[in-house]
């Protein structure tokens, strides 16, 4: 990221006429400490030079309630100009932004009034009538929250409001700075902390960044809310340089040069050790490998990695002989065995590496397949969910017990059997919920794992966020991304179990759980939703129409959607129209190539006398 010091530009690189530009935008950094505004200033002694003290007419309820003047801070831009308050944790963005509209005017809820009214009724629409309470209360006055626990439409519809000035202040966690271009004339650092950990320079950098409109506004600020506590960290944070890019390559016990190697082999990149060190030499990591590698060389975690991934069964060892003899014989194998080999992968290194699968988990999701075998409970797809939950969410998962054993009492008998068969037992989510200490250990892992697939489970049948996340007391947008990654990860067991021959059983039922799971409605909605540009909403509003299929919208006429369905745009109409068609002709093209495969007659057929060239 190209640094933004103060007295720095920042210029928006846009192919624009000749005889026109972009202004320059001037931004300026700041820290406030108690009432008195200080400018970052690289010529003072200490960093810093006194800016202002902050005036504005504080009542005693107010300094309880915003001892750090950010209703102070907020107003001096709003709504004229756009502000961003940059928050440690998602609760926090919730509470400052209702802390900040109890103090606002009733002026503000004449700005835009009915854009933000049209706002609401958007979220309504796209959440079936359902509304964050908080939401409903700071819209009104220009202002909402933005992190994580907002699904992805919701954030969407936020950030376009923001982006055209509907809302002029979004509460938000440090991953908005990193992930969407919302730019604001002001930029508010509420701590110096992102969760509880201190802000590093990038991090930091990164969010001031935000600040300032290249061909908007002619000047952006940032400004650093701190404590007298934190003022030496914030003076070295402020004047030290940018942290050092490193290769990760070497994480979690070399867990990325593992899955680099299965990839290289599997796509016959580098096949012999030889080429696969070369490879490692020209990479991130080889190039860092004086720094990075204190305990051992490149040349020893290379040979280390591909042991790992021998002993796992995921490749196999190929002698190479020529007419001289060993090749690749050079130094990096330490012994005359190990000069020998070139490297094939297996049919489970290749399930692993056609579906994608982490190789933390490929050997347990193999042991799991396998189990499942044993007894699959085909009465509900609760069985089949679980073996499709990803294990990396289970891992930082914190299940409720009492829901849990609410959950569990609710599941009919062949449910409950299919838990017992993964191995969690009533007996022990009952002893949970209730607070007795067990002494018998039990998989966390498998317990977590049982518990998102309930999430998960609920939420096919329910097909509704917000009632499965009050049910189960957790953030909609995590539920959202749990079932992303479900339906992700669904898509990946389905391409493991088709390069497996004894997991065929599991191929018809993933193709259609991976379908359930990616677009979470009824069933009757799947068709319409392939079509681009129809989501849950637009499905339903289609179904209830006629609209019941591929066919209906193929051929349906858009000047006639637009009168039937609410909120259609002509250029919608025509699209999904379009797109209709598109789909249809590509299912079409599909069977007749069928019908014409059925219809050929076979090479082999008896009689047939093959052509020269056949015969060469």
């Amino acid at each position: 990221m190209l640094e933004t010091y103060r007295s720095s530009f920042k210029q928006n690189i846009t192919p624009i006429n000749s005889d026109q530009y972009v202004p320059e935008v001037e931004l300026k950094e700041y820290l406030k400490i108690n009432d008195a505004i200080y400018e970052v200033d690289s010529k003072a002694e200490n960093g810093i030079t006194f800016s202002r003290l902050l005036n504005y007419k504080y009542s005693d309820t107010l300094k309880k309630m915003d001892p750090d003047h950010l209703v102070a801070l907020v107003t001096e831009v709003i709504p004229t100009y756009s502000c961003l308050v940059f928050c440690p944790t998602k609760k926090n963005c919730e509470n400052v932004a209702e802390m900040i509209c109890k103090f606002l005017s009733k002026e503000y809820l004449k700005h835009r009034e009915k854009e933000k009214q049209e706002l609401i009724k958007n979220l309504k629409n796209i959440n079936s009538g359902n509304l964050c309470p908080i939401l409903k209360r700071t819209i009104p006055l220009g202002i909402a929250y933005h992190h994580s626990g907002l699904t992805s439409d919701e954030k969407k519809l936020l950030e376009e409001a923001y982006s055209t000035g509907v809302l002029c202040l979004l509460t938000c966690t440090s991953t908005l700075a990193a992930g969407v271009n919302l730019p604001a004339r002001r930029v508010i650092l509420r701590a110096p902390y992102v969760a509880k950990e201190f802000l590093k320079r990038n991090q930091y950098k990164q969010m001031i960044g935000r600040a300032g409109r290249a061909g908007i506004d002619s000047t952006g600020e940032s400004i650093l809310i701190l404590q007298e506590k934190d003022k030496q960290q914030v003076l070295e944070l402020i004047s030290k340089p940018l942290e050092n890019c490193y290769s990760h390559l070497i994480q979690e016990s070399s867990k990325g040069i593992q899955t680099l190697f299965l990839s290289l082999i599997g796509l016959k990149i580098a096949t012999n050790l030889g080429d696969i060190y070369r490879f490692m030499s020209g990479t991130f990591l080889g190039v860092q490998q004086n720094i990075l590698l204190k305990e051992r060389s490149l040349q020893e975690i290379t040979v280390e990695s591909l042991r790992y991934l021998t002993e796992k069964e995921l490749l196999q060892k190929d002698t190479i002989l020529t007419e001289n003899g060993l090749i690749q014989k050079d130094v990096i194998y330490k012994s005359e065995e190990e000069f020998q080999y070139s490297f094939h992968i297996t049919k489970l290194g290749k399930a692993s590496f056609k579906g994608t699968i982490d190789l933390a988990y490929c050997d347990i999701l193999y042991k799991d397949l396998k189990k499942g075998l044993e007894g699959l409970v085909l009465e509900s797809f609760l069985h089949l969910i679980y073996l499709t939950t990803p294990y990396d969410m289970a891992s930082q998962c914190d299940p409720d017990w009492m829901i849990y054993f609410r959950q569990f009492n609710q599941l009919s008998p062949a449910e409950q059997n299919a838990a017992n068969l993964i191995g969690v037992s009533e007996n022990y989510i009952g002893k949970k919920a209730s607070g007795q200490a067990i002494k018998k250990k039990v998989d966390k892992n498998i317990i977590n794992r049982l518990y998102l697939s309930f999430v998960l489970y609920t939420l096919l049948k329910e097909t509704n966020i917000w009632s499965v996340s009050e049910k189960f007391n957790m953030p909609r947008g995590y539920i959202q991304n749990l079932l992303t990654a479900a339906a992700t990860f669904s898509s990946c067991v389905l391409h493991f179990c088709e390069e497996l021959e004894e997991f065929w059983v599991y191929k018809a039922l993933l193709v259609e759980l991976t379908k359930k799971l990616t677009y979470c409605v009824k069933a009757e909605l799947i068709p319409l939703m392939e079509v681009t540009g129809v989501l849950e909403g637009r499905a339903k509003q289609l179904y209830n129409a006629g609209y019941k299929s591929l066919t209906h919208l193929a051929n349906a006429n858009p000047e006639v959607l637009i009168k039937t369905i609410d909120h259609l745009s002509r250029r919608q109409a025509k699209q999904i129209v379009s797109s209709a068609k598109m789909l249809l002709h590509e299912k079409a093209d599909a069977l007749q190539e069928e019908v014409e495969e059925l219809m050929r007659l076979p090479s082999d057929f008896p009689g047939i006398v093959a052509s020269p060239i056949e015969k060469a």
